[in-house]
């Protein structure tokens, strides 16, 4: 029988819904609607699926970590567990190599990370299994190195300026696997020379959805998962029960101390979000959804007049926004100063934001029926002022000398696309041996 014992650190409520799937029809998609159905986001990249030959003995396995336990225990998706035991699989992990394996009683089928396999090998020539030391990008980032760390969930590339003195932002991309073409957006600004460094996450998060090529060779070997949260495959939480969604935003100082060069006093967190229509090119730079919440005043100098808000940035929040600004001229600003206090605002130059308060209990609603997806229905535009993840890197910047402001960027599919398409010409441009 399956390992039925329960992480060591509670597990946030969220995380057990237990989410009821028809089994007469299990590749309806209940979750993730947003990016696949409407937004058309391609995950081909991300992960795949195969059969091996033939299934690996007891010794094999004896060596790889056994996650049934903890995925029965924490999943949202009921269809996927009974699943899992009705067909009595075992997952395992390979966390050196960040493979999944389903044992099944007459097979064993294998999980790989394609996009973060291709990305290792695109700057280390291999995928390293542990920490490697710093070594030159080569043609893609000429004036950067690159290091790995490696972790029990896929581990993070560190990419560094040879001059480390600089004093130029930094990049975070957190989700780098969820969200297409962020890394892109990466490497994209660190071209143009506007950031020192970039941390990139190459771990699944655990709500990464299956693209309908692995879910029909899944179908044709029996197994049949439901795509609405495969955190059956690679899961939200850790061996703790700690997320594993959130380890770059809340380990971000670690992070940082392996970079030389002075702390950062601008951090640039590039994140992805499908916008109300399919040419939606408006980013949305988010301050703070949660508590600690900031305040206008500490943004720049604030000047209201009847219900018209404008703030003048101050030095290092305008020039995070000049940066965002090369993506997109479109670029809307939203914070909440309270619980029931939040502000949206235009940026159109950024010398100043012009905006408006309000209260989101009255004005924010859900863009898809059934799912939690914000959006201001007087404005069109997605609500999205940054929770969770922003205000754990916000906590973990307060620990820095530097205080570091945090931008929440969040870059539409379009734009991501836009950028993506340009970086791509640039390095066949500069006949750079390298295929995004």
């Amino acid at each position: 029988m399956p390992d039925q014992r329960k992480p060591t650190a509670p597990v946030t409520p969220l995380f057990l819904c237990r989410f009821q799937v028809d089994e007469k029809a299990p590749f309806k998609r209940h979750l993730n609607r947003l990016e696949v159905e409407i937004g058309k986001e391609d995950f081909s990249r991300m992960m795949a699926v195969e059969a091996l030959d033939s299934c690996p003995d007891e010794t094999f396995f004896s060596g790889l970590l056994d996650m049934t336990g903890r995925l029965l225990e924490s999943s949202q998706n009921d269809y996927n567990c009974r699943l899992l035991r009705r067909r009595n699989i075992r997952v395992y992990c390979d966390r050196r190599r960040y493979l999944v394996y389903y044992r099944l009683p007459e097979r064993c089928l294998r999980f790989v990370p394609t996009w973060r396999n291709h990305v290792l090998r695109l700057f280390f020539g291999e995928i390293p299994l542990a920490d490697t030391p710093w070594t030159h990008c080569g043609r893609i980032l000429p004036a950067f190195r690159c290091r790995y760390l490696a972790d029990r969930a896929g581990g993070a590339l560190l990419l560094q300026r040879v001059d480390a003195a600089s004093q130029l932002p930094m990049l975070t991309v957190s989700h780098g696997l969820y969200d297409p073409q962020t890394f892109e957006i990466a490497l994209y600004l660190l071209r143009r020379g506007n950031s020192r460094a970039a941390l990139i996450n190459l771990g699944f998060s655990g709500r990464e959805p299956l693209t309908d090529d692995n879910l029909q060779k899944l179908k044709a070997w029996g197994v049949p998962l439901n795509p609405t949260n495969v955190d059956v495959i690679y899961p939200y939480i850790n061996e703790s029960g700690h997320y594993n969604c959130y380890k770059h935003e809340e380990s971000l100082c670690r992070y940082l101390a392996q970079l030389e060069g002075p702390e950062p006093e601008l951090i640039i967190d590039v994140h992805g979000y499908v916008g109300t229509h399919a040419a939606d090119e408006r980013i949305l730079v988010g301050m703070g959804g949660q508590s600690p919440y900031p305040q206008l005043a500490e943004l720049g100098e604030v000047e209201e007049h009847e219900s018209v808000v404008s703030l003048v940035p101050n030095q290092r929040f305008q020039r995070g926004l000049r940066i965002v600004r090369e993506l997109s001229p479109e670029i809307y600003v939203q914070l909440c100063l309270s619980a029931r206090r939040c502000g949206h605002f235009n940026c159109p130059d950024c010398l100043r934001l012009v905006g408006r308060l309000f209260d989101p209990a009255q004005e924010v609603i859900n863009m898809v029926s059934g799912e939690e997806r914000g959006m201001l229905s007087r404005d069109n535009i997605r609500w999205l002022p940054s929770a969770g993840a922003n205000a754990l890197q916000r906590l973990q910047a307060c620990r820095l000398r530097s205080r570091a402001l945090c931008l929440h960027v969040e870059i539409p599919t379009a734009v991501r696309r836009r950028i993506a398409a340009r970086l791509k010409r640039e390095l066949d441009d500069s006949a750079a041996v390298v295929q995004l």
